[in-house]
């Protein structure tokens, strides 16, 4: 089972879990916020999230949670999706991350999800991001960003897609595949679905006076 957020790093794992022979991938869990009905940090709204599901093949289970949560309420979401992934699928005892090299995030997550009777794995983890980056865009990954962080990178990069001229411009210190929250995305269109997704772009909202989504809809 793989941890799923929506954009780029999660469908790079799942592309690379379903390239080894001692790994299946099979089902996604995804955290929601309800009113928003958006998955929590990307922003994604939920029918782009089903139609990424649909394109991978596999089924999604949303863990919903109330907005402005607490991290204790969150653990209580997660811990509420794995038990629901574990009834449907009892033999499944692995969760995969996309995380790429925060320590302490990883820490975190083996703590949690060991409590829970799982256990974690990182396929990613360790990767030299501006390669793993570089390596996405020539494996035909297509991404938007979805949500900016505008205290660590500038307004204007809200809404571009995640291309080589996006990497070329990104500013020293701002990690190319966003892993210290500069910016999230939206994937696509990438080797792990079984066709792309067609969407549109829709309005920008600044929240916390701070991050800045941009709406994507699947289009019409």
């Amino acid at each position: 089972m793989l941890s799923w957020s929506g954009g780029k790093d999660a469908a790079w794992a799942l592309h690379s879990l379903r390239r080894r022979e001692d790994m299946e991938v099979v089902a996604l869990l995804t955290t929601v916020t309800e009113g928003y009905e958006r998955v929590s940090m990307q922003g994604i709204a939920l029918p782009v999230l089903r139609a990424q599901a649909e394109a991978a093949g596999l089924p999604v289970i949303e863990a919903r949670m109330p907005q402005r949560a607490s991290n204790e309420l969150y653990e209580q979401t997660f811990a509420a999706g794995l038990a629901e992934v574990r009834r449907r699928f009892p033999g499944c005892t692995t969760i995969a991350f996309g995380d790429l090299f925060l320590e302490e995030i990883r820490t975190y997550r083996e703590a949690l999800c060991t409590s829970l009777g799982w256990s974690p794995i990182f396929p990613l983890f360790g990767a030299d991001t501006a390669a793993l980056a570089r390596q996405m865009l020539a494996g035909s990954l297509e991404a938007h960003l979805c949500c900016v962080d505008t205290q660590q990178l500038g307004a204007h990069f809200a809404g571009r897609a995640f291309d080589h001229a996006l990497l070329d411009e990104l500013p020293a210190g701002v990690d190319p595949c966003g892993e210290r929250g500069e910016f999230h995305t939206c994937v696509v269109a990438g080797p792990m679905f079984a066709h792309p997704l067609r969407v549109q772009r829709g309005e920008q909202v600044l929240r916390e006076s701070r991050f800045l989504y941009t709406d994507y809809r699947l289009a019409t």
